[in-house]
């Protein structure tokens, strides 16, 4: 989700004026959608120490009973947090963890980019385990569900691979997948995009990038990001009705908040010559627990095709693929009901039988 959330930001600083007492409208609204007061319910945000720095993490959810989602976010540099009350319905089916990693959001605004230490996909493992073990001691859980948006599912493809003691099931949406290189059909499609829409400049500018993104510069990642999203209708529409509408109108976030989402999306963005190389088939499609991806059917970013692939080669105890419909990227989240649907009906059932709570 590199640089795609930063197409949409010059929307919101216009009207900023006109619309702040709007804003505070539904950020009252949200806040009361939000509350929390089940006896067995859960509603904490605050800083925990991970990797030897302040990282925020919320745990909410209406009864402690139900099973445990940790999420890993994309960007990388962004949030999940300001999604809340488009997720609230989510929060009475599990207890939904949100992290803000290193370089990113809360994390970020807490002690600045000085203070935000070694910024590696290895560092950011490191504290996908810290948070995991942190919220298995804090919630008295065996297991969790790994749930990887975008960028994070890089991350968590990585740690199902490695950890799958700590895992109940791996859930990829926006699944985002590395074949060192080999399929270029995402950037082919991209150019009869620009093509068919007369968008010269952009076709230009992709052009002269070149087809082999192993090549390119974590600024020129950002360009490719930013120009595929936005020659898709569908992920064009949730970079503003979803996304930085839902940061806009949190109840959790303020306008400081808004230009840190933004500082994190840059700070972050050298992560992503890392990972170009990456070889997701080489490094094993063997999974030591129940493995689902849910891809959104026009998803330019992550194309639901190669995600389909890779399940199809997967090895897992149980694996499900499926479709959410008139979704591009960022799919969970501009269809948050038809995701729960596919919680409730594929990982659930599956999760809630191989792992009762410790507790």
């Amino acid at each position: 989700m590199l640089g795609i959330v930063l197409a949409a930001s010059a929307a919101l600083v216009a009207p900023v004026a006109g619309l702040l007492g709007h804003r505070r409208v539904k950020q009252l609204r949200n806040a009361e959608l939000m509350r929390i007061d089940r006896p067995n319910g859960v509603d904490e945000q605050g800083f925990v120490r991970i990797g030897a720095i302040e990282q925020w993490i919320s745990i909410r959810g209406e009864d402690l009973d139900n099973p445990v989602l940790l999420e890993i976010h994309g960007g990388p540099g962004s949030s999940n947090s300001f999604f809340g009350p488009r997720t609230r319905e989510w929060e009475k089916h599990f207890t939904v963890v949100r992290w803000d990693q290193r370089g990113a959001g809360r994390t970020l605004g807490r002690s600045g980019a000085e203070g935000q230490g070694e910024l590696s996909i290895a560092r950011l493992q490191e504290d996908a385990v810290e948070v995991t073990e942190y919220v298995r001691a804090r919630l008295g859980v065996e297991r969790v569900v790994l749930t990887a948006y975008s960028f994070g599912s890089v991350i968590g493809l990585r740690l199902a691979r490695r950890r799958p003691d700590l895992f109940s099931a791996y859930v990829g949406t926006d699944q985002n997948l590395h074949d060192g290189g080999r399929d270029r059909s995402a950037h082919h499609a991209l150019l009869e995009r620009l093509h068919a829409a007369g968008k010269r400049k952009d076709l230009a500018a992709v052009e002269q990038l070149g087809t082999d993104p192993r090549t390119w510069t974590a600024e020129e990642h950002s360009t490719y990001a930013r120009i595929t999203a936005t020659s898709e209708p569908r992920t064009a529409d949730a970079l503003k009705r979803v996304v930085m509408a839902s940061l806009w109108v949190s109840p959790l976030h303020g306008l400081r908040d808004i230009g840190v989402l933004g500082k994190g999306m840059k700070l972050s963005a050298q992560l992503v010559p890392e990972t170009a190389g990456y070889d997701d088939w080489a490094d094993g499609t063997t999974f030591d627990l129940p493995f689902f991806v849910f891809q959104g059917d026009h998803d330019p970013y992550t194309p639901p095709v190669l995600a389909r692939r890779f399940v199809a080669d997967v090895h897992a105890p149980v694996k499900d693929f499926a479709l959410i419909p008139d979704a591009g990227h960022f799919a969970a989240f501009r269809h948050p009901d038809r995701f729960l649907e596919l919680m409730l009906a594929k990982v659930r059932p599956v999760v809630t039988e191989r792992q009762p709570a410790a507790r």
